[in-house]
């Protein structure tokens, strides 16, 4: 079993995150990516976990649009 600690990020994860706060907005793809990957609860670090969640807040207070 890997522990939190041992968990690496994933690039390609992270570089999303960041693409969706630069530019302020996120489409249904990149919003499903987000999620699925945070409830694939074994597959990413608690920091990954934390930019996820701090990207979902961002939406529902208005910070970040989602759209189509």
């Amino acid at each position: 079993m890997v522990s939190a600690a041992e968990r690496q990020s994933s690039p390609a994860l992270t570089g999303l995150i960041e693409q969706v706060i630069a530019a302020g907005q996120m489409n249904r793809s990149e919003h499903i990516q987000l999620t699925s990957a945070i409830l694939a609860d074994h597959s990413i670090s608690d920091e990954e976990r934390r930019r996820i969640n701090r990207v979902l807040d961002y939406i529902q207070i208005g910070r970040l649009r989602l759209v189509d």
